[in-house]
């Protein structure tokens, strides 16, 4: 069964009368929609007490959570105490994700800062495999990471570069977010063969049971030449990438992804009309 959620609270949150994130669980029922992104990005300081009565309260609503650990992380980076500290980031988001009872923890890999792509690949390589060892020695084992495609072309989160970290280990699920894609490649993804290409490299290079289940995150996004400059939403008619093809293809391939909605303030409302287009095809 394909998820629909999204990243954090949006503006309509506040705009529906609700105050508080122990209420978001009701406001996504509200929405019709059963997946929500707990936002950590700065730094995990959700306390085991706060974490575990928030899930519950999905729990009660059948919302599936995950959670983004911090952006700091970064798995590549030439200083070495840096890099291993991402270890711990994801330590601390895997803690926080299993005491709400999720099960993801989605991380960005960070830049190639001076470093040739090649040989960043291969320090980010070396650091997956350190997490998925900590994990492992932590109790954690549970927990599945998600590596991030990323929407800069000097961040290390090609669809080829995610698929390398994915391969380190098979519990590993990529984070597939086609905007951060389409934007890094100047809107590369038009089409639905565009949407199908991805997903025929993610099953050639890390087989059709894991790419069935995918994370991924969806938003329309500005771009420059460097890539990524702005999250947008779906009323946007210039950037892109349209959701239409890409929810033709998962009910073509009956994937079952959880698809997260990062637009820019109106998640709930941009993840709730993918949800209606998707269950539209598969009546």
């Amino acid at each position: 069964m394909v998820k629909f959620g999204t990243a954090g609270l949006d503006a309509n949150f506040a705009l529906q009368g609700f105050k508080k994130t122990i209420e978001a669980p009701i406001y996504l029922e509200k929405m019709g929609l059963d997946a929500f992104e707990y936002q950590c990005g700065r730094g995990v300081r959700v306390s085991e007490k706060a974490a575990a009565e928030f899930g519950a309260a999905c729990r009660e609503k059948n919302i599936t959570l995950s959670l983004h650990a911090p952006y700091y992380i970064s798995m590549s980076s030439i200083d070495e105490e840096k890099r291993l500290n991402s270890i711990r980031y994801i330590l601390d988001s895997a803690r926080a994700v299993k005491a709400m009872g999720g099960s993801r923890v989605i991380f960005h890999s960070g830049s190639c800062a001076k470093l040739p792509r090649d040989m960043a690949l291969a320090k980010a390589v070396d650091t997956m495999g350190r997490i998925m060892q900590a994990l492992d020695e932590n109790g954690l084992g549970d927990i599945t990471v998600c590596p991030e495609t990323m929407g800069k072309v000097n961040q290390l989160g090609s669809l080829d570069e995610v698929m390398a970290l994915c391969k380190v280990d098979e519990r590993i699920i990529p984070c597939i977010d086609f905007g951060h894609l389409n934007a890094r490649d100047c809107g590369c993804i038009k089409t639905i063969r565009d949407y199908e290409n991805i997903i025929n490299t993610m099953e050639n290079e890390i087989g059709t049971d894991r790419t069935k289940i995918f994370h991924s995150h969806f938003s329309k996004i500005e771009y420059t030449t460097g890539g990524e400059k702005r999250h947008l939403t779906f009323e946007d008619a210039v950037y892109g990438p349209s959701f239409e093809p890409l929810m033709e293809i998962i009910a073509r391939k009956n994937l079952s992804p959880v698809i997260i909605c990062e637009s820019d303030g109106t998640q709930g409302i941009d993840a709730a009309q993918m949800k209606a287009y998707y269950k539209s095809l598969v009546k």
